[in-house]
């Protein structure tokens, strides 16, 4: 599966989310760009939607935000207004992360953002874990022919399946399903990252993850599970406030999640039994049979006078039974290597 140019299949794909953390300021949301591509990311992801596409305005008990969330107290409206990214701004913001070598594309939350986007020219679709149960968006965003990339965070098994359906059904196969915990911030104890390997066997897609934890030990340990997308929120400061703020890393940590998750990837290597020259020459330290004390032609071979020791010139010491009382057919010398060419 590739996005853009970005192969999953050579690399993990590290996307930063800027969601709301520019403040309604462009010059924040540029600023947050080149800082995202300082650090060492592949792609900014930004959200497509208004107040007035995910919502609609009203203070009803339905539309109150009231489940021990850090965005009690409003209502949903006002929540999107304050989040949402201009319209306006995104094809410049596009063009400047472009401009930078990163991959930029978006979440789009209506049809109307769809055609947005695709006006755009965006390289991939983003669903979030909210939309995930919205059927008739996702075969519209599939319809487009182009990488899907679905959180799974409030889906019941056969929602999530029933998303993966809507993608194929439109002979879309690129489908990638994050594993995503819709708690914000999330604890590390919630973050059942087992889930990962077990969304690969259960879907037969590229896995994820999309993180709401705080720090970086949850999406490195993704990566061993079988990651090939971490997607992170990304903001300049949290002292910039906002919905986001208190789950997003700042770029020093996100950097450091970078590093982290690239040194994990050479330590997972590749899956082979085979030894490299490196190890195979290590091996001379291995054990073998040598002769620890001397030994007179025609005398008898024992565990007093052979013995399985460092280094390995010797024979290996899965022979020592089978060698153990037969001759020796010459003098042999204390710290001789026992090779057969030295037993009658």
């Amino acid at each position: 599966m590739k996005i853009g140019n970005f192969n999953l299949n050579e690399k993990v794909l590290i996307i930063a989310e800027l969601s709301a953390n520019h403040n309604q300021k462009f010059e924040i949301a540029v600023e947050s760009i080149k800082a995202i591509k300082e650090c060492g990311a592949d792609a900014v992801k930004l959200q497509t939607y208004t107040p007035d596409t995910i919502t609609i305005d009203c203070d009803n008990e339905y539309f109150q935000i009231k489940q021990g969330t850090i965005w009690d107290g409003i209502t949903l409206y006002e929540l999107y207004k304050n989040a949402y990214t201009p319209w306006h701004w995104q094809p410049k913001l596009k063009q400047i992360a472009e401009e930078l070598g990163l991959i930029c594309f978006s979440t789009p939350f209506d049809k109307t953002a769809v055609d947005f986007l695709e006006e755009m020219n965006v390289p991939a679709y983003k669903v979030a874990s909210f939309e995930i149960t919205d059927i008739p968006l996702i075969e519209y965003i599939a319809s487009k022919g182009k990488p899907i990339i679905i959180s799974t965070g409030i889906a019941t098994e056969e929602e999530i399946q029933d998303a993966v359906n809507a993608c194929r059904r439109m002979n879309n196969n690129q489908i990638a399903l994050l594993k995503c915990t819709s708690e914000y911030p999330t604890p590390i104890e919630d973050s059942n990252l087992n889930t990962i390997p077990l969304l690969r066997e259960k879907f037969d897609t590229v896995v994820g993850l999309s993180d709401h934890s705080l720090g970086t030990i949850v999406p490195v340990t993704s990566i061993a599970l079988g990651a090939r997308i971490i997607e992170k929120h990304f903001i300049l400061d949290r002292k910039l406030g906002g919905p986001d703020a208190s789950f997003s890393l700042e770029p020093h940590e996100f950097k450091k999640m970078i590093e982290e998750i690239r040194l994990a990837e050479k330590a997972l290597g590749k899956a082979s039994l085979e030894l490299s020259e490196k190890i195979i020459k290590s091996r001379k330290f291995a054990r073998s049979l040598f002769v620890v004390r001397d030994i007179k032609a025609g005398e008898v071979f024992t565990e007093e006078n052979v013995k399985s020791i460092r280094p390995s010139n010797g024979l290996p010491p899965k022979y020592l039974k089978e060698i153990i009382g037969k001759k020796a057919k010459v003098n042999i010398n204390r710290g001789t290597p026992l090779s057969w060419e030295l037993i009658e």
